[in-house]
């Protein structure tokens, strides 16, 4: 049987003279010429750590009780411990701690180093009887390249990394002027009047100041012209926002589909405006309303409205969550329906009738406005909010 050493990775104009390796037998380790038995050696090492560690307890005990120096040890004491730190290890490896292993068993670098370091190459033994059937027949051995073995995987990028470059002087000269803060950025619309140019002029010169890349957010494929005083000021690129669409939607007998844009909205119309003595303690709220162990209380307190239903369900759920803050703060005025309420009949009410606003203040509209709701199948306790309402007198043109 013959090894040779061969490289996996250069061309074969570049191989060195290889090393032949004659080797009579299979190499055997001095470890294999007497293996023990598995429960024999687990058995051993289990009797000799429990005896060293009954040893060495003994012998404590009884320097403690003799008032002798723990450190003064005899040849065979100091055995002993050898003993105990060598079964302790094998104990480690029985139980599959094997970072122990890693430790004392780690390779150094001179076996990693050899005297050819320069040489990616790698010794193949390979026996001859092997590659033979029983009938004499040969077997082929050839080793089969890597390149068939794994083949190369290759990740799609989400984003062109190549960066949008400008290449004229003029344009050039233009990013200069603007990393120079010579040139204003919101006027090159005018001056140049091509917006795509000037959107890829714009984004070379944030990329300069900024030294960060744009690579990921895309410039072509937009009409630039469109957004030209309307949406956005100084553009760089677009990002791409889902749309769905929202139906059917059924009116005056047709069904539209209506688009819907890619993105959402929280609002609110009521909520309670509270006040205090100094900013310390409404800062104090705050931070306690912010923490989330406290966000939680209140949450339990504001699910338990009891009986309530619609818009009704919202003003019992807040009143339970300032009842409950105001055992915590007592000093807390809660001013935000009072002053809503004086806001809106000093400012809408009382302010438009001494203006003498055409028409009349609190129509009686509860009956029309019940009538189409129970007609379109809608809840008519909600007319509460529409009950009231103001006459406006317009003329009509045609």
């Amino acid at each position: 049987m013959e090894a040779r050493r061969r490289s996996s990775t250069k061309s074969a104009q570049s191989l060195k003279p290889t090393k032949t390796i004659s080797v009579e037998e299979d190499p055997t380790k001095a470890s294999d010429g007497l293996p023990l038995p598995l429960y024999l050696t687990n058995a051993v090492f289990f009797t000799l750590f429990f005896y060293v560690v009954s040893f060495l307890l003994s012998r404590w005990r009884e320097k403690i009780r003799t008032s002798t120096p723990i450190s003064v040890v005899t040849f065979f004491e100091i055995m002993v411990i050898l003993a105990f730190v060598a079964s302790f290890i094998y104990l480690l490896g029985f139980f599959r701690i094997d970072f122990v292993q890693s430790l004392l068993l780690r390779p150094s670098n001179d076996v990693w180093n050899s005297e050819e370091d320069d040489e990616e190459s790698e010794v193949l033994f390979r026996k001859e009887d092997a590659c033979k059937l029983a009938g004499g027949q040969a077997l082929d051995c050839s080793i089969i390249p890597l390149a068939i073995l794994a083949p190369i995987v290759t990740i799609q990028k989400v984003f062109d990394e190549k960066l949008v470059t400008v290449t004229t002087k003029e344009d050039e000269e233009v990013i200069k002027s603007l990393v120079a803060e010579t040139t204003p950025s919101y006027s090159l619309e005018s001056k140049l009047g091509d917006c795509k140019r000037v959107a890829a002029i714009r984004r070379e010169a944030l990329q300069r100041l900024t030294g960060k890349s744009l690579s990921g957010l895309p410039l072509d494929g937009f009409d630039y012209d469109s957004i030209l005083g309307q949406c956005c000021e100084m553009p760089v690129g677009y990002i791409k926002i889902p749309m769905g669409i929202a139906a059917p939607l059924l009116l005056n007998g047709r069904e539209y589909s209506v688009p819907n844009h890619g993105g959402m909205f929280d609002g609110m119309t009521r909520a309670p405006v509270v006040r205090f003595g100094t900013a310390k303690r409404a800062a104090d709220l705050m931070l306690y309303l912010e923490d989330p162990a406290n966000f939680k209380t209140l949450a339990i307190v504001f699910y338990s409205t009891g009986d309530a239903m619609g818009m009704n369900m919202v003003s019992k759920g807040v009143q339970n969550v300032l009842d409950f803050l105001q055992t915590d703060f007592p000093d807390m005025d809660v001013i935000g329906i009072s002053c809503l309420v004086e806001l809106n009949m000093l400012k809408n009410l009382t302010g438009f009738a001494m203006a003498g606003a055409l028409g009349g203040f609190n129509s009686h509209a509860c009956n029309i406005v019940t009538a189409v709701y129970i007609a379109t199948g809608q809840d008519p306790a909600q007319n509460v909010e529409s009950s009231h309402c103001i006459t406006m007198m317009e003329a009509d043109l045609i």
